[in-house]
């Protein structure tokens, strides 16, 4: 049966984000049945009615006018399209996007709404571990912040921002960053295997290093460089390998490769936004 509360959650897109979502909004104790789904794709549907027991829509219909609260989980490039047949349904609802590089000018000009928070989340979100950044519209009222932060707290952590042109290096940080770790994760680990340990050896020391590391520097309060120093007794095993890295300029590269993914978002935002 179709709920008709008007605190209900609609997503556009039901793929991995809007999973990682929905789950950790139904392990908060949200009913299934407030949770509303549009998803083109068949078997996609049936996967989310089966796994989660909500409502899944093969295209937007009226029903989406009980939702308070509408999640944008859509690929950049579908975004317009699908923000233009789903607009009239919407009208009252506040919007939250998770789609990379699309502008909130953009959204509320499709939308015809200024209720637009945008965020970028990564994809640890579907642990429980995810970093979401968040910026809202000044239209977008403290209930309407509050309503996106208990959505959002069920994925991991967030930070609110002040401007929506940080979403961009947001994006290149820590939105495109668990690439980065899973790529320093694949070298470390054919590392080790060059070196004589098994694959499952070095799989297991690899992310338990990673692991380990994010931890402490969470729970420490002096900065990483410090933690990276005590590590590194001159002339150790350490210190061969971060001399290593810093002959081969391997900060710089990396400095460089994450403006590029900026630059992407830039793009994306121009090539993607309002026409």
């Amino acid at each position: 049966m179709a709920s008709t509360h008007h605190d209900d959650i609609a997503f556009i897109g039901g793929g991995n984000m809007a999973s990682a979502i929905i789950g950790g909004l139904l392990k908060r104790g949200a009913p299934a049945a407030s949770i509303q789904v549009v998803e083109p794709f068949e078997a996609q549907r049936v996967k989310l009615q089966a796994q989660f027991g909500v409502q899944a829509h093969a295209a937007p219909n009226a029903q989406l006018g009980s939702a308070a609260l509408v999640v944008w989980a859509v690929k950049p490039q579908t975004f317009k399209e699908a923000a233009l047949t789903t607009r009239f349904h919407t009208k009252t609802a506040l919007h939250l996007s998770v789609a990379a590089g699309i502008t909130s000018d953009s959204i509320a000009h499709w939308l015809d709404t200024d209720h637009v928070v945008r965020a970028m989340p990564n994809t640890p979100a579907l642990v429980g571990k995810g970093m979401t950044a968040l910026f809202a519209r000044p239209a977008v009222s403290s209930a309407g912040r509050a309503m996106v932060d208990k959505v959002i707290k069920t994925t991991g952590e967030r930070l609110w921002l002040d401007e929506e042109a940080q979403l961009d290096a947001v994006t290149a940080l820590s939105g495109s960053g668990p690439a980065y770790v899973f790529y320093f994760i694949e070298a470390m680990i054919e590392a080790g295997v060059s070196m004589g340990l098994t694959r499952k050896q070095a799989h297991k020391l690899a992310v338990g290093t990673f692991v380990g590391s994010s931890a402490l520097a969470k729970a420490s309060t002096e900065p990483v460089e410090i933690l990276r120093s005590r590590v590194t007794s001159k002339g150790g095993t350490t210190y061969a390998a971060i001399t290593s890295m810093e002959q081969d300029n391997v900060k710089a590269l990396f400095m460089h490769a994450m403006q590029a993914a900026r630059q992407r978002a830039q793009e994306m935002g121009d090539e993607l936004g309002k026409a």
